[in-house]
């Protein structure tokens, strides 16, 4: 049992996190490991060598690891991190979720565009919704939430586009398979650094 007096599930990797001190599954962290030069070196894909620590999700938590020196703490060393660290972390994580999407496209489980993904979501195909942040919200209103699966909205319309090799993209739908759990994994992370809100509203597919 957790600190919290939650039951702890041992087939779910948990860890800590050194900002808030709480432990949680690692899916929702990112994990950090100290470059050879003494630089904080985000480790997303969680395969770089040497001593791990790791922060949640947050944009604020992870300001909050570079202002007040807790990555060194967590490293258990003297590291300083970069001050484009957040945007490392950003631009990375929305390059493996463009990369995923893409990856779920040539394999057949991924479509876009409006009608496609309007017709995978009433034949129960679908597991995930992904749409533009940048799109319009009376267009994106008019899908819904695959029941038991999950919404996205952290990408814009030309990052949504990559994954498809168009200039934009607002709508999306991924079916179900370990793909898809890889990208769900990178977009809840990528979330907490983004939220779902976007710009201006985007053209028409």
């Amino acid at each position: 049992m957790t600190r919290g007096g939650r039951i702890k599930d041992r087939e779910t990797p948990e860890r800590r996190c050194i900002v808030t001190g709480e432990v949680q599954p690692k899916a929702g962290l990112i994990r950090f490991v100290a470059g050879p030069d003494g630089e904080v070196v985000p480790d997303l894909a969680e395969k770089l060598p040497g001593r791990g620590f790791w922060v949640v999700a947050d944009r604020q938590a992870l300001d909050k690891a570079a202002a007040k020196g807790l990555f060194s703490r967590g490293a258990k060393a003297r590291v300083t991190a970069p001050p484009e660290l957040l945007a490392i972390i950003e631009s990375g994580l929305a390059r493996r979720v463009t990369d995923t999407l893409s990856l779920a496209r040539k394999a057949g489980l991924a479509v876009a565009g409006f009608e496609k993904v309007k017709d995978w979501l009433a034949a129960g195909k679908a597991r995930v919704l992904l749409q533009a942040s940048d799109g319009s919200e009376r267009g994106k209103g008019k899908l819904w939430t695959p029941p038991g699966g999950r919404w996205f909205g952290c990408l814009t319309a030309s990052e949504l586009g990559l994954s498809f090799g168009r200039d934009h993209v607002i709508h999306s739908a991924l079916a179900p398979g370990g793909l898809t759990d890889q990208l769900i994994r990178d977009a809840s992370r990528l979330t907490g650094l983004r939220g779902h809100d976007g710009g201006a509203p985007a053209g028409k597919e």
